[in-house]
């Protein structure tokens, strides 16, 4: 480890609307590995979400933003821009956030914030990745972890992982299988970012490690 100790420790945001399950792949990551960053803040657009009890069970600091359709979307962006500027964030990861993200907002946080896709992209973009694929028949199908940018699902990939669709094999199957992928690639891609191991050139991400 000793090739990041000059490297500052990164401050981590996770944006979850649901269950969380992401988020406490990356918690449980980072307990037993050295990622040089810390989950310190989740956020969500849902008061129900589980994503918030996991971080109150872990001891993070959480905040309840919710978005209303009659609202504006000028103010609402402001919200969170004042929630996360004051919590000195260097990474936004989204973890089933199910709101976009606006222009102004990525601009803020330009290759700064990561996402996490149900396919292997840029095929089956959008909120229903895992049951488009299954429905068109492929056999196979995957995992992305990308930066995010002002396209929906269009960002530079960072890490890709494929899952085989056996004949016969159920959604419900699938769908955990793509699960388990998620939780094992998010955390990697995570901990590239915070030890400055991600560059970009045009649309490629290199990733060299430290020793």
């Amino acid at each position: 480890m000793a090739g990041i100790l000059n490297i500052k420790r990164k401050r981590i945001a996770v944006f979850a609307s649901g269950n969380g399950s992401n988020l406490q792949a990356i918690i449980d990551y980072s307990k037993s590995h050295d990622i040089n960053g810390d989950v310190v803040f989740v956020l969500s657009n849902n008061m129900d979400a589980y994503a918030l009890k996991r971080a109150v069970n872990a001891r993070i600091d959480t905040e309840c933003i919710p978005y209303k359709s009659n609202s504006s979307r000028t103010e609402f962006d402001r919200k969170i821009f004042r929630s996360i500027n004051n919590k000195n964030i260097d990474l936004i990861c989204l973890a089933g956030y199910m709101l976009l993200l606006s222009s102004d907002f990525i601009n803020g946080y330009q290759n700064k914030i990561i996402n996490i896709h149900p396919s292997l992209l840029p095929s089956f973009k959008g909120m229903h990745g895992i049951r488009d694929a299954f429905d068109y028949g492929v056999k196979i199908t995957g995992v992305t972890v990308h930066f995010v940018d002002r396209e929906l699902d269009n960002g530079p990939i960072i890490l890709q992982e494929a899952v085989l669709i056996n004949e016969g094999e159920t959604f419900e199957k699938l769908e955990k299988n793509i699960h388990e992928v998620e939780h094992r690639l998010y955390p990697r891609a995570v901990q590239y970012f915070c030890r400055d191991e991600l560059s970009i050139i045009e649309r490629k991400v290199l990733i060299t490690e430290r020793s």
